[in-house]
Parts: C-alpha cells; sequence; structure tokens
C-alpha cells in the first residue's frame, strides 16, 4: 500500500519532519545543483572573463583515435585544449589530457580575489568506458599570481588530494591565512591514480571574494 512522504517519516520516527520541511530540503538540493553543483561563484570560468594563459611545459596528450578525414584521407586528430579546463560542460572525453602524471597550468581570473576554495571536477567510474578513472588527478597544488608575469614563481596556497572514490565534484578550502587576493592562480597536478600515459582534468574551479568586497 502506498505511503505519503509524511507517512514514510512517521513510521521511520521521523515525524517532526513535516512535507513541507522536505519539500524546503529538496528544493535547497535543486537550487545547489543549478548553481553549478557547489552553490559558489567560478571566477575561472571562462564565460565570465577567465583566461588560461599558460600550460607551462605540459605537453597536451593526442590520442590517433580521433580522427577527422575527407574522403578516407585524414585531415587533422582532434584533442581538448588547456581551455576545456575552465568551461562548463561535463561528459567523458571532454578534458583536458596531458601527457604523464605532473602538469602545469595557469589561468588569469575573472576578478581579482581572496581565494578561499577551490573545486576539481572529474568524471565518475560509473560513465567511464573503462570503469576506471585512473586518469584523474591525485595530488595537486595550487599557487597564487598578483599578475601575469610567467616568471613569477607564485605563492603556496594548499596541497590537496582528489579522492577517485569520491563524489565528482570535490571543493577544498584553503587555509584561513590565506588573506592576499591574487589576479590568477596556478593548478599543478603532482600525480594521478595510475594511468601510465597521460592525465585528465575536466574541470577547475576557483571560489573567494572579489576585491570589490
Amino acid at each position: 500500500m502506498w505511503r505519503t512522504v509524511g507517512e514514510s517519516l512517521q513510521k521511520e520516527g521521523l515525524g517532526a519532519i513535516t512535507v513541507k520541511d522536505v519539500h524546503e530540503i529538496v528544493q535547497r538540493a535543486l537550487s545547489l545543483y543549478k548553481a553549478d553543483g557547489t552553490g559558489m561563484a567560478d571566477y575561472a570560468l571562462e564565460s565570465l572573463g577567465a583566461t588560461v594563459i599558460e600550460s607551462r611545459c605540459t605537453e597536451t596528450y593526442r590520442t590517433r583515435s580521433r580522427c577527422y578525414s575527407l574522403f578516407g584521407v585524414p585531415l587533422w586528430y582532434a584533442s581538448e585544449s588547456p581551455r576545456t579546463v575552465i568551461q562548463p560542460e561535463m561528459y567523458p572525453g571532454k578534458c583536458w589530457a596531458f601527457k604523464g602524471s605532473e602538469g602545469f597550468l595557469t589561468i588569469a581570473l575573472s576578478l581579482p580575489v581572496r581565494v578561499t576554495h577551490v573545486t576539481l571536477e572529474h568524471i565518475p567510474k560509473s560513465l567511464s568506458p573503462t570503469g576506471r578513472i585512473d586518469s584523474a588527478p591525485q595530488e595537486f597544488a595550487v599557487y597564487g599570481l598578483s599578475g601575469f608575469d610567467e616568471q613569477e614563481e607564485g605563492k603556496f596556497l594548499g596541497r590537496f588530494t582528489y579522492d577517485s572514490d569520491g563524489e565528482p565534484i570535490q571543493t577544498f578550502e584553503l587555509p584561513d591565512s590565506v588573506k592576499d587576493v591574487y589576479g590568477a592562480l596556478q593548478l599543478r597536478v603532482l600525480s594521478n591514480w595510475g594511468n601510465p600515459k597521460y592525465s585528465c582534468i575536466y574541470r577547475f574551479r576557483v571560489h573567494g571574494q572579489p576585491l570589490s568586497h
């Protein structure tokens, strides 16, 4: 026999929670989903003005399996550029793949920001054709830059671990000691989850308080 949500909650000893409460919880969850999964503005989003300004010494991984041809004659082989990392589209294969397990990327933010959080996103194992995500970053670090000088080394802001068994979207909080405002951020991937040939970054986001605040 079908029961209402309220009846089901009462049966589980949660009678204090009303249908209205459940509705509000669901609406908050939907609002968060609509807010790009984190509920925080992304200052590394290309459509808001952010740009990839450098991928120093990091070679894009190119596979000959994705080939465009005319009358059977190969014309070029497709590969996603580093710009993919700051674009919102997410589906298997739409990532920046680079050779090896270590990579480097510098992003000019849409606004100068006091960075409070960063978010790294990868497809879940359930959407991977192989059932694995061994190309996902494991250890990574972020560095803040005041400007866009290629010679600037950047200030270390934190080191984090992406959990391959966790949620696809993982947000990491920077230490409270990070007070400075930065116009650019470096993402340094230090290792992946075991792929010997390449690593993939699907999306990287930067959250914080803009200078105007």
